[in-house]
């Protein structure tokens, strides 16, 4: 599909976007601790992520069954981190994301791991089939961590 594109290129670009993306989710995470919580402000992310299953509809991207087992049940292990360093605590009868250093070490650190594992692997794995293999990760990553702050959430409110 990006013939005219070096794989190289294509991964590294991809890796220049996973940690401009983690700086990203870095400040919003932490101003968003300086708001009130809501049920909206945590269920919608993965409602907005999941248009990017939209990639899947070309052959470049998509990816063998047995690799987005592999990758869905990474990705849920990876969010078992997530939920542990996600809390909630009542203040002047809101709800607020409690902030956690922990919280930024763990996605720095999922960051660096999954860099690692997209250089390891590219050198196996096609490029596009590689970019759906990680988005495959952080949805599978994303839902269960937000479904449980939901269920978090609730618990206080």
């Amino acid at each position: 599909m990006f013939d005219f594109i070096s794989e190289e290129l294509l991964v590294t670009l991809s890796l220049v976007s996973a940690i401009v993306m983690g700086t990203l989710l870095t400040i919003v995470r932490s101003r968003a601790a300086k708001k009130p919580a809501s049920a909206k402000k945590i269920l919608l992310p993965p409602l907005f992520m999941s248009t990017g299953a939209l990639m899947f509809l070309f052959p470049f991207f998509r990816v063998p069954w047995i690799n987005v087992l592999e990758a869905l049940a990474v990705g849920v292990l990876f969010s078992f981190l997530l939920v542990k360093t996600s809390n909630f605590e009542k203040r002047d009868g809101e709800v607020y994301l409690k902030p956690s250093k922990a919280f930024i070490f763990i996605l720095f650190g999922l960051l660096g791991l999954r860099i690692v594992l997209k250089l390891v692997l590219s050198s196996e794995i096609d490029v596009g089939e590689l970019s759906g293999m990680f988005w495959l990760l952080a949805f599978g990553m994303i839902v269960p961590w937000r479904l449980m702050m939901y269920k978090k959430y609730k618990a206080l409110t």
